[in-house]
């Protein structure tokens, strides 16, 4: 049996009523910033349960171009999680900062225990990433930002509709970065991010930003970006948010389904599931002895297993000026070693589970090439 990874052939099987919209959309020739992309951020607004959401091109710029709002250049601190995805940290990059990790915990979300011990007298925001679809501890975060009068830009990109004791990512800090890449819970047919916010302010920057700093057609009140959503894709974008409860809900069904196979392996470490949180799993990660040699073993059987992510951020080779250096983040070194990550996503089979849950038992019992 094969068990693939990405779904994408599957999700957008069936899209005529996007190619019909599609049509439309040629014919009238809205191509920038038209009625289609204010319609998705409506929509996208709507289903976080906030007041502001600002299409812009990338996942990377919705982090960067928040920072950038909030006036964050060179020679400022922004404090993140040392096992981050890259984007988070390239965002920090563009805008001139330095990027300060704090270690993760095996929830795969920064340790808010050695949040305060990384703040400096340059620390200007704080950027906690909801790693794999789950939350950060939201409610310490926000606490200490707020003794040390530090905003705060979520990282959401693999956390969409993720919930901390009932209260959504999105709603906690100045501004949210969310992602739709292909391999995010929804996605369009290529790269786009948005931004969510209350602040009116936030909002009233962030979409002078993505758009070259422009008041309207002649006036251009700051420098900005080239950053907007396109309405071929926010067309997309709103076929797939109209789907996104039931495509959370099959993902949060598929990871309890394989943490009741894969907890009568031994070798096999399930996380810890917290009842604060509501993890949306757009990463189903293990903890597995001999990751290595299981990872082939599957991939060998059809299953696209995978790392995420094999080598940490602060000793990739981009990084290196930063100074730090092996055993700095010793957990986020451990999960380097340790995690595998299978598909869960809402096209995938009870059979393709069982053949997942049941090929990693054979390895650990021996039967293996």
């Amino acid at each position: 049996m094969r068990v693939r990874y990405s779904p994408l052939g599957q999700q957008f099987a069936h899209v005529d009523s996007v190619f019909e919209e599609l049509r439309a959309l040629v014919a009238s020739g809205d191509f920038t910033l038209g009625k289609p992309v204010q319609e998705f951020e409506a929509m996208f607004a709507s289903a976080i349960g906030v007041k502001h959401a600002i299409g812009v091109g990338s996942g990377t710029d919705a982090i960067k171009i928040p920072l950038r709002a909030l006036g964050i250049g060179p020679g400022d601190e922004v404090i993140t999680a040392a096992n981050t995805f890259y984007a988070t940290v390239g965002a920090i990059c563009e805008v001139g900062a330095k990027p300060v990790f704090v270690d993760c915990d095996d929830t795969f979300c920064i340790d808010a225990n050695q949040l305060e011990q990384a703040i400096s007298p340059k620390t200007k925001a704080l950027v906690p990433v909801h790693l794999t679809g789950d939350v950060a501890e939201m409610p310490r975060i926000m606490d200490i930002a707020k003794r040390h009068k530090l905003p705060i830009i979520e990282d959401g990109c693999q956390s969409l509709l993720g919930e901390y004791q009932g209260r959504r990512v999105g709603t906690w800090g100045n501004a949210t970065a969310f992602s739709m890449h292909p391999l995010k819970i929804i996605n369009v047919w290529g790269d786009a991010g948005i931004v969510v916010t209350n602040d009116d302010e936030m909002n009233r920057r962030v979409r002078l930003l993505r758009n070259h700093g422009l008041r309207n057609r002649d006036e251009m009140e700051i420098l900005g970006y080239n950053s907007r959503l396109d309405s071929t894709q926010a067309v997309v974008g709103k076929w797939i948010v109209r789907q996104l409860p039931d495509i959370v809900a099959k993902r949060i069904e598929n990871a309890a389904y394989f943490d009741a196979g894969f907890r009568t392996i031994p070798q096999i470490r399930v996380p810890a599931r917290r009842a604060e949180t509501k993890n949306v799993y757009l990463l189903y990660v293990l903890f597995a002895r001999e990751r290595d040699a299981l990872l082939k073993h599957c991939i060998d059987r059809g299953i696209e297993a995978k790392v995420h992510y094999p080598i940490p951020l602060h000793l990739q080779d981009a990084l290196k000026y930063l100074g730090y250096k092996v055993g700095d983040f010793p957990i986020a070194e451990r999960h380097c070693r340790e995690v595998i990550s299978f598909p869960v996503d809402q096209h995938l089979s009870r059979e393709e589970q069982d053949y997942v849950i049941e090929t990693v038992r054979e390895f650990y019992a021996g039967k293996r090439q």
